[in-house]
């Protein structure tokens, strides 16, 4: 009998591993964001010329703290794991980011985050820049 259940255990481990394997890699997860675009609608463009590098890290704002007015010179990814942060864009207007959301962050734009809120904003950030570039700018 337990040979019979060891077998039928490793019959379904392998059917779970071949269905795994066989689903498309892109939707085999809870998708966050796909998308060609910043949050402002500008087209993804990734930097040429030196060796890609990836960053990522939490940002923490705690309540009442801004980032200051930024700009990123490459694309950055953004996903909003608790609190709430509202970005200034200028004359591209305001967007508050509630957790849960993902973004593209917009790339050459000058804006300024800011937590309104009462709990620390908690955010994942992950940039896809190029060895020796900077990765934000300060005004």
């Amino acid at each position: 009998m337990r040979s019979i259940t060891a077998g039928l255990t490793a019959l379904a481990a392998v059917a779970i591993w071949a269905a795994v394997m066989q689903s498309d890699p892109a939707t085999a997860g809870e998708p966050l964001l796909k998308t060609r675009t910043t949050i402002l609608g500008q087209a993804l463009d990734y930097p040429a010329g030196d060796p890609a590098e990836v960053t990522s890290l939490i940002v923490t704002l705690e309540p009442g703290e801004e980032t200051g007015w930024h700009k990123h010179p490459v694309p950055l990814y953004a996903y909003l794991l608790s609190g709430q942060i509202t970005v200034d864009y200028g004359e591209d207007g305001t967007r508050t980011y509630r957790p849960g959301e993902a973004l593209m962050e917009a790339v050459g734009s000058w804006h300024n985050g800011h937590n309104a809120g009462p709990e620390p904003a908690r955010i994942l950030v992950v940039v896809m820049g190029a060895v020796g570039r900077e990765i934000t700018v300060e005004r």
